[in-house]
């Protein structure tokens, strides 16, 4: 579990909105290599931070990277993003920035409505149990 106390939600949407925006473009200062999606990210917990000084297991999107994977170098390329278990990590291997993008996109869509879904329904325990 992340100690990172950043609402899960807010930072989905932001990190949606971030590659809906072309967020992940050719960065001027990284012009040699594609962006790495997550960690090229203001909602990376190390954006700018050359040294990496903040763990992954801190960061709220290890919440979504399975328990035996949560060891990698880079726990948030492991999040299986699709119904084949795709991960980004493979994903960078096979498909086309675009197709990557692509899929995480849709991926953060599902998991935001996810937690939507979960939070209407602890709002809706939650005020049951107050009448």
């Amino acid at each position: 579990m992340s100690t990172d106390d950043r609402n899960p939600l807010e930072v989905l949407k932001f990190e949606l909105s971030f590659l809906e925006q072309g967020g992940y473009g050719r960065s001027p200062h990284t012009p040699w290599r594609p962006p790495l999606i997550f960690q090229d990210s203001p909602s990376c917990l190390n954006f700018n931070e050359p040294g990496r000084p903040h763990p992954c297991e801190a960061c709220m999107l290890n919440d979504f990277v399975p328990v035996e994977k949560q060891c990698a170098d880079v726990p948030c390329r492991q999040i299986p993003l699709n119904a084949d278990g795709q991960t980004i990590d493979e994903l960078y291997r096979t498909k086309t920035e675009a197709e990557v993008e692509e899929t995480v996109a849709k991926w953060l869509r599902a998991a935001i409505a996810k937690l939507e879904q979960e939070r209407g329904a602890q709002f809706a325990t939650v005020a049951a149990t107050n009448f």
